[in-house]
């Protein structure tokens, strides 16, 4: 089993758009729970902010599931205006690091991908095993 630090950096950011869409999702379907039952409500503010902390997709699909802020224009145009900005930010991100990448050989980030095993240590390694 994985512990936290055997994740790279491509895992955990992974895991982090997971939970934020799942818990963002949940949370829409809670406000729409507790609007049909006139209890306390979690503000149009905080919903909007999970959306744009990277819950945007949980956030689109809380709205069509739960059929939750589906009039509201900030929510209509917002939550889709927000993942179109986010996978924008995203493909610029890919980009310049695959270009940045390609060019230097950074090594700062090189522990995202480990360095291949040299055929002479390999063999090193397998006499020793015998």
């Amino acid at each position: 089993m994985n512990t936290m630090a055997d994740l790279t950096l491509t895992q955990i950011i992974l895991l982090y758009f997971a939970v934020i869409n799942v818990a963002t999702f949940f949370t829409y379907g809670l406000d729409k729970w507790k609007a049909k039952r006139s209890k306390w409500r979690i503000t149009e503010a905080a919903l909007l902010m999970l959306a744009v902390l990277g819950g945007s997709i949980g956030a689109w699909l809380g709205m069509k599931v739960w059929h939750h802020k589906t009039q509201h224009k900030k929510f209509r145009y917002g939550i889709p205006a927000i993942i179109i900005l986010q996978a924008v930010l995203i493909a610029f991100l890919i980009i310049s690091f695959l270009d940045k990448n390609k060019k230097t050989k950074s090594k700062t980030l090189r522990f995202l991908y480990p360095e291949p095993e040299h055929n002479h240590l390999k063999q090193r390694k397998e006499k020793l095993i015998k």
